[in-house]
């Protein structure tokens, strides 16, 4: 067997390997000779089967088994000659071309070792942004629609049309198709009309009821609709109003301040606007963070830091992403790229500008992590799947282990930790506060 490296630059090599009929048939023997000593075959006994019954019975995979380690082989003997180990690789030898003519084989791989670089200065890169303050009309606003959650509500003590604000107390029921559905029934329901709870047109449609009366509503499911089996179809829903409710705020008393700040000793007003004020900082912060902040230092990392990338990790983030998109397409377009190499190696090809961003910018993230000393430990990765889980009506343990079956769960780790780092950045700590007010 035959091994040639090359340099391609300070962390990808490639190693050609030609193997040929008379190494791959040794390997199959070997392999046979060891697996006669234990296998059992009709007509011999017990670790006395001949090597050549086993050749003919598994000709196959043993000539399988033997690319494998061949191939193994060629990549331990590379190694050597780059005088790299195996712990050293980023991710699995990527095959430029493997061919087999005459029994003999013929491939180029790709050897690709982790990318060194120093982020020193990194700083530089984090766009200048102030710390969002809230008026006091959001917190207003705030504290209205907190006092909303404790609201109730009670009837409006006059006979009039049903109106957008109103609550409405009704019984439903849906058909699509002259047919009653599953889940398309209820009594003494409340709905707040022009909260937009229900498919479009339906609140719009219980509109003028007076209680007592009953109307039919003609409705149209979403085509993304989450119960398949209705999404896009036409209902009818038949409705009967029995009373309009008003919501009824409550005082903002000493009572429903305790109520709202149960953990605090002497919960005032001044307190609760305190910590609304808080709320809404952050959550304005967390917005600036996710739609602008997080794009501009990505793009500066990527513009002022330059490194070799593993040729192996950028070519799976290409297939990766060509993939997504091409599950996207028409059947049409499916067929035309199928039926045309160029036209598909080129549309491939067309996501590796990204494919590169992206890794590139994961090992940044990455060493940007290991230098402010965070990390994700695998109780809070399963937390996260298991919230995702919980949040789609998922079986937790089940979608956990089909992430691991498709070996996705890195991508979720790495998502994880660069929501942390950008936390780390951008949001301030308690600590780091503490030590500007002093």
């Amino acid at each position: 067997m035959e091994v040639k490296t090359e340099l391609l630059d300070l962390i990808n090599a490639s190693a050609s390997v030609k193997i040929s009929p008379q190494a791959i048939k040794n390997e199959m023997e070997k392999l046979a000779k060891k697996a006669s000593k234990t296998m059992r075959m009709d007509g011999f006994r017990p670790g006395k089967v001949p090597v050549s019954a086993v050749l003919k019975r598994y000709e196959k995979e043993l000539g399988n088994d033997a690319e494998q380690n061949l191939l193994k082989s060629a990549v331990d003997s590379a190694l050597k000659a780059l005088k790299r180990e195996a712990r050293e690789l980023v991710g699995e030898p990527y095959f430029e071309s493997f061919e087999r003519k005459d029994g003999e084989i013929a491939a180029v791989f790709v050897l690709s070792f982790k990318p060194e670089f120093n982020l020193d200065g990194y700083e530089k890169c984090i766009p200048e942004y102030s710390i969002p303050e809230a008026d006091e009309g959001e917190i207003d606003a705030k504290k209205q629609e907190l006092l909303r959650r404790f609201a109730s509500t009670e009837p409006i003590g006059s006979k009039r049309a049903l109106k957008e604000g109103d609550f409405a107390k009704f019984d439903f029921e849906g058909f699509v198709d002259g047919k009653a559905f599953d889940g398309g029934r209820a009594e003494n329901y409340v709905l707040e009309i022009g909260s937009k709870q229900f498919i479009p047109g339906f609140e719009e449609g219980m509109v003028g009821l007076v209680p007592g009366e009953e109307r039919e509503i003609n409705v149209s499911f979403p085509k993304d609709y989450a119960a398949a089996h209705l999404a896009g179809k036409d209902a009818v829903f038949r409705v009967k109003l029995h009373e309009i409710e008003t919501l009824k705020i409550p005082e903002l008393d000493e009572t429903l301040l305790k109520k709202i700040l149960p953990k605090e000793e002497k919960p005032s007003l001044e307190l609760l606007e305190g910590n609304l004020r808080e709320q809404i900082k952050n959550e304005k912060l967390f917005k600036l963070v996710n739609e602008e902040l997080k794009a501009k230092f990505a793009d500066a990392l990527l513009e002022n830091f330059d490194f070799d990338l593993p040729r192996g990790i950028v070519e799976q983030e290409t297939d990766m992403q060509f993939g997504q998109a091409f599950s996207t397409l028409s059947e049409d377009e499916k067929k035309e790229l199928g039926g045309d190499e160029e036209k598909y190696k080129a549309k491939r090809e067309s996501f590796k500008d990204e494919a590169i961003k992206s890794v590139k910018l994961t090992f940044i993230i990455d060493a940007l992590a290991k230098m402010r000393a965070l990390d994700v430990s695998d109780q809070e990765l399963v937390q996260a799947v298991y919230f995702e889980a919980y949040r789609y009506g998922f079986n937790p343990k089940e979608h956990l282990e089909n992430y691991k079956k498709r070996g996705t769960l890195p991508a979720v780790k790495m998502a994880l930790l660069e929501e942390k780092l950008f936390k780390d950045i951008f949001m301030p700590r308690p600590e780091k506060e503490a030590k500007k007010e002093a």
